[in-house]
């Protein structure tokens, strides 16, 4: 597995007369295969999640996978490192379900054949594979998420981060998602609201005002979370 290292890091948005911290001081490292991120609304845990692909580069401290640096070598991490976000309809780009996961692969070295094959591969995996040919925005909202994340790991990433992929569902598809998440051989950085999806995680960390309060396995972390919220 991937190990990620968060070195001091600290960030803020805004200008100058208006600047506003929203991760201070935190410092984390981890390998293991699943690890969760829970806190409340404006917490700072899905800017810390962008920081660990590099959308987002650290006003201070370093961020590192596998020795990597995303302020150095960000698009290298990114391709080791997929980023799956909340709102599926953000990253689908393509009209047919076939062709978005192709799109995916466009700047590989594969053959046509070889991308064919790892479409309907994984595809397959995630129940989709009756709707290679149908348009991408007539899915429901569980399938659409289905897509988003097909689209990330067809690439096969080290690590995938999901930013909260089932606040937009109801609780049927919420359910089907997290057994697709907990059914993964790639290491996940999940960041989740829905508590019950953390139970088969290793690891959760849990954000609070700007920093991270507490890093535990999932049933100690969930308990002091909901102390914290209480």
């Amino acid at each position: 597995m991937p190990v990620v290292e968060v070195s001091g890091v600290s960030h803020t948005f805004g200008e100058a007369s208006a600047r506003r911290t929203v991760l201070q001081d935190v410092d984390v490292r981890f390998d293991e295969q699943r690890v969760g991120i829970i806190g409340a609304n404006g917490s700072g845990k899905s800017t810390f999640a962008r920081l660990l692909n590099g959308l987002i580069v650290p006003t201070e401290g370093s961020v590192t996978v596998d020795g990597l640096t995303t302020a150095r070598h960000g698009r290298e991490i990114r391709r080791r490192v997929g980023f799956c976000f909340t709102d599926p309809d953000a990253q689908i780009v393509m009209p047919t379900v076939g062709e978005d996961v192709s799109f995916s692969l466009r700047s590989t070295d594969l053959t046509k054949e070889q991308i064919r094959i790892r479409v309907d591969d994984i595809l397959g995996r995630f129940g989709l594979e009756g709707l290679v040919d149908h348009p991408s925005h007539l899915l429901s909202g569980g399938q659409k998420q289905l897509l988003a994340l097909a689209a990330v790991l067809v690439t096969e990433p080290a690590l995938v981060i999901m930013d909260e992929p089932t606040t937009l569902l109801d609780l049927r598809n919420a359910q089907m998602i997290g057994d697709v998440v907990a059914g993964l051989d790639t290491q996940v950085v999940l960041v989740t609201h829905h508590l019950d999806l953390l139970d088969r995680f290793d690891r959760v960390l849990v954000f609070d005002e700007a920093r991270l309060v507490c890093d535990a396995p999932p049933g100690q972390a969930i308990d002091f979370y909901r102390r914290l919220m209480s």
